[in-house]
């Protein structure tokens, strides 16, 4: 039997018409181009990321899953629809905006096969001054008004646009129309799945210098009209080595907390633990060791693990599967 111990994986980056180079920030070995997502933790078809740390080093996340499943998993540790590991771990740097979109949900009928919906939320790392994103539409927005604001090119009309700082965070399930906006980093929780549906990209042309595809038709079948649900909020945190829930989802649930001195936390049977570090740096003890966590880390902790501590001083967040 392996003792349990945090894993640690290299991430899978992705060059995007909208990234840059922000993510060299947190020390990672990011490749040429205009990278604007990292992919910490996933198991998809478009990205799969290996461990880099201990005993299981070189395994994929896919090949933890069949050799070790519930064990580091969980009970509730895998997708009910395609047997995956449930979510996907990223971080984005917006150097300009990203299109408008929407995701659908698990039962859109037009899903590609084996892909999940998409709920998921965003916590902004850094943001420059003035810096929005759009998030939702105005109230009361029709099907049939949105058509022809698109028919128009003045969809902007529509959409509520907001403006972020570091810290605040957005809850965007599936159904949602939403787009972040140049200036930010973001860590993004979500769902285990690579379907986005564009409805307006600012006629901009693609890496390959082609127009970007649009897809009108599925975007106004899966919008949710009457609002999915989505919430945001300021996160300032009251006290220290204490969790502040900032989404509570059918698909995970996103905390955030301030470790202070030593935090002394644990895993249960029923999920892994996935911490992202935001800010600050410190370490994990468990059973076997130690390992050092910094800003831009992410980590995931197995479900068999059961108690670990985190210590020094970092702000962190804390997503698992209910």
């Amino acid at each position: 039997m392996m003792k349990p111990y945090p894993l640690k994986f290299k991430p899978e980056f992705k060059e995007r018409v909208w990234g840059g180079r922000a993510l060299e920030q947190f020390g990672l070995n990011v490749p040429e181009g205009v990278i604007g997502e990292g992919w910490m933790i996933g198991d998809h078809p478009n990205g799969t990321t290996a461990v880099v740390n201990g005993e299981l080093a070189g395994l994929g996340l896919d090949q933890l899953r069949e050799q070790y499943g519930e064990e580091l998993f969980g009970r509730k540790g895998f997708s009910e629809k395609t047997g995956r590991f449930p979510l996907l771990i990223k971080l984005l740097d917006c150097q300009d905006d990203l299109s408008v979109q929407v995701h659908p949900n698990d039962h859109y009928e037009r899903l590609p096969e084996g892909e999940l919906g998409k709920t998921e939320m965003w916590y902004i790392l850094d943001a420059k001054p003035g810096a929005k994103i759009i998030y939702g539409m105005n109230e009361g927005v029709t099907r049939e008004q949105l058509a022809q604001a698109i028919a128009d090119n003045r969809i902007m009309d529509c959409l509520n646009e907001v403006t972020v700082e570091a810290g605040d965070s957005f809850y965007i399930p599936a159904g949602t129309v939403h787009a972040l906006g140049a200036g930010v980093l973001v860590a993004e929780i979500q769902q285990n799945s690579d379907s986005t549906y564009r409805l307006y990209d600012y006629d901009r042309l693609g890496l390959d210098g082609q127009p970007r595809e649009l897809h009108v038709e599925d975007s106004l079948n899966v919008i949710a009209y009457e609002g999915a649900g989505a919430t945001y909020m300021k996160t300032d945190l009251a006290a220290t080595n204490e969790w502040l829930t900032l989404a509570s989802s059918p698909f995970f649930i996103t905390e955030k907390g301030r470790v202070e001195g030593g935090w002394s936390l644990c895993t249960t049977a029923d999920s892994f633990v996935i911490h992202i570090v935001c800010e600050g740096e410190g370490s994990v003890r468990y059973a076997n060791g130690e390992l050092s966590l910094k800003a831009g880390e992410c980590v995931l902790m197995p479900a068999s693990m059961g108690e670990y501590t985190l210590s020094g001083g970092m702000t962190v967040l804390r997503s698992y599967v209910r």
